[in-house]
């Protein structure tokens, strides 16, 4: 969805506060006292340390090690978790996990309609409303906050990289209100509606499921070994896999110093085809073009560069890890037209 412009919407959440509907990103609840075994069952980060309130950016693995989902997990208590769950679904799963390892634990989906908040001014707009308790949350953290009369979680997350909340909402009237008072409490602050933006997405390394990734994709493919636990004591799903398979692709960044208009999204390293485009975008910060790609890791050992198609022919393109280190890469960034 785009408001002004790409570019336009790119530097205004950069710049401003953005309010986003991101209702369609459903919660799957989980309560009961299997709850926790459940939960960890998803998932082979070890969530045995985790506390009253705190979030976690958790992949969601079956039993080959592929890919389900790759939501924000939040623990309200050891017999209730909620999974903020990305673009597939996760609640049959769950369902069937729970009915197959026969757990005491109930999966259903709550009316729950989330509401971020993101950019810089964010923290600020949100002060106005819930007042300055809200600086205390910190960073994948939640805390409940009051309403008019009815308790809301807040928590400092988003799909952005540039700091904002995310307010769980359990009403729909009072959503509106909220909308509402949001607006007229941040026109000083230049407040406008939003959505993620592919522009800040890609150059923050934030990665979709579905495009970056998905159910044929390792963690380790998508860059997000840090999230695996790989020699914790825990009971999960896809964990032993996870130990012995072998990485056959590898997300990377590609980096082409001009705009190009793509014949298709193939990459080619000499005359072999080594991967595809999963994502890509024009930075206007950076002028450059920049992307995603997954690749055969096989062809990558030796490999400094490659190249795309374009309507100009072929353009040669820098290959990088992700996230994108623009000082690494030499890239200097401007704001709004100064350099930074």
């Amino acid at each position: 969805m785009i408001f002004r412009s790409l570019e336009e919407d790119y530097w205004h959440l950069c710049e401003s506060v953005q309010v986003w509907d991101v209702s369609c990103q459903r919660q799957v609840e989980i309560t009961g006292p299997d709850t926790q075994k459940l939960v960890q069952l998803m998932t082979p980060r070890d969530l045995s340390q985790a506390e009253l309130g705190q979030c976690f950016y958790a992949p969601l693995c079956d039993e080959t090690g592929g890919m389900i989902n790759d939501p924000i997990l939040i623990k309200h208590s050891n017999n209730h978790w909620w999974l903020s769950i990305a673009d597939s679904d996760v609640m049959l799963w769950a369902k069937g996990l729970a009915t197959g390892f026969g757990l005491d634990a109930l999966v259903t989906e709550p009316d729950i309609w989330p509401l971020a908040v993101q950019g810089p001014k964010a923290e600020e707009l949100l002060s106005r409303v819930f007042g300055k308790e809200i600086s205390r949350i910190l960073f994948f953290r939640s805390r409940t906050f009051n309403y008019q009369g009815t308790k809301m979680l807040v928590a400092r997350s988003g799909w952005s990289k540039q700091g904002g909340f995310e307010i769980y909402v359990n009403d729909a009237e009072l959503g509106g209100q909220l909308w509402d008072e949001l607006f007229a409490k941040g026109e000083d602050l230049n407040v406008g509606p939003g959505c993620p933006n592919l522009i800040e997405r890609i150059e923050s390394g934030l990665l979709s499921f579905g495009g970056d990734m998905g159910y044929d994709t390792t963690p380790f493919e998508c860059g997000l070994d840090q999230y695996v636990s790989l020699d914790a004591d825990i009971e999960s799903l896809s964990l032993e896999e996870l130990r012995t398979r072998k990485s056959k692709t590898k997300l990377i960044g590609i980096v082409i110093d001009r705009k190009v208009n793509l014949i298709d999204k193939r990459v080619f390293i000499g005359s072999n085809v080594v991967g595809k485009i999963t994502s890509d975008t024009w930075s206007p910060r950076y002028s450059a073009f920049l992307a995603f790609a997954r690749c055969e890791l096989k062809h990558l050992e030796d490999a400094q560069n490659l190249h795309v198609k374009t309507t100009s022919g072929e353009v040669s393109a820098w290959i990088t890890d992700l996230p994108f280190d623009f000082e690494t890469l030499g890239l200097t960034g401007i704001e709004e037209g100064r350099s930074i």
